[in-house]
Parts: structure tokens; C-alpha cells; sequence
């Protein structure tokens, strides 16, 4: 029950400032993080079937520590993932559907998360505790109904 209720609050605390950061940077991320001093944290963009999909990965020590936050002793996430999704035609954030992430880490050892639907995002906090290159693998339906997937690698130094 403690364990839940840390993680609990450690995602409430996360999702404001990036729920401030996806409204304030809409478009731009890379720029728009430079211009407030951020770290640009964009693992990967690609478009698919009409929805260009952003994921973004960040340390939780950092996000934590830039809330002026201590880490839980007992949390064993390491780093936050989320993703936004945007249509490409009308330009608009798609904020509904159902997203699962699947983490091969370099030791082939895999994890997979629902991520959960945040204030125009959804994310979920992820071990990614091993140095090396995890595979990413996304399925992702929105309210549209298609289901889509994206696949990336992301490599922890």
C-alpha cells in the first residue's frame, strides 16, 4: 500500500510540469525546452497513419530534483515515459485511447506498461536501470480506433 501510494504521488507530482510543458511548447519541443532552460528529453517522433507520436523520456532523479523534490528511497523507476499524440492534419492533441509500452532492456529482460492518460499526455515511470540500448516497442488506439505502433531505441549511459 506504501509503495502504491509513493508512486501515486510521484506521478501526480510529475504530470503538472510536463502537462505545462506540453501546453507551453505545442510544436516546438526542442526549442521551446531550450527557451526555458529544460533539457531536451525527445527519445524519438515519428508520424504514423495520420498521428505524429513524441516520446519522451526523462530521468525521474532529474525530474524529481527539478521539482525540489527527494527521490523515495524505495522507488525503483528510474526514468518517466510519455508520449503525445497529435493529429497531423488538424493539428490537434489526441488525449484519448489506450497506450502499452514494451522495454527490452540490454539483458533481453522486458517490461511492458499501460501508460496512463495525463493532462494531455500519457505516461507511466519505467526501470530502466541497466546501461545499454532498450528496445522501445508502442501499440497505441486512440479514439479513432486504428491501432498503431511505433519502435525506437533508446540507449541509458
Amino acid at each position: 500500500m506504501k509503495k502504491i501510494t509513493v508512486l501515486t504521488a510521484a506521478i501526480f507530482a510529475l504530470s503538472a510540469p510536463l502537462a505545462s510543458f506540453a501546453m507551453d511548447h505545442g510544436g516546438h519541443d526542442k526549442g521551446g525546452m531550450e527557451k526555458t532552460g529544460h533539457k531536451s528529453n525527445v527519445a524519438h517522433e515519428e508520424v504514423v497513419n495520420g498521428v505524429k507520436a513524441t516520446f519522451v523520456i526523462q530521468p525521474m532523479a532529474e525530474a524529481m530534483e527539478g521539482m525540489k523534490m527527494e527521490m523515495p528511497k524505495d522507488m525503483k523507476e528510474t526514468h518517466h515515459i510519455y508520449v503525445k499524440f497529435k493529429d497531423t492534419k488538424s493539428g490537434k492533441a489526441i488525449t484519448e485511447g489506450e497506450v502499452k509500452v514494451k522495454f527490452q532492456a540490454p539483458d533481453k529482460v522486458e517490461q511492458t506498461k499501460e501508460l496512463t492518460g495525463m493532462q494531455g499526455h500519457f505516461g507511466a515511470d519505467v526501470d530502466l536501470s541497466k546501461k545499454g540500448k532498450y528496445g522501445v516497442m508502442c501499440k497505441f488506439q486512440l479514439k479513432d480506433g486504428k491501432v498503431r505502433s511505433a519502435r525506437f531505441w533508446y540507449t541509458v549511459k
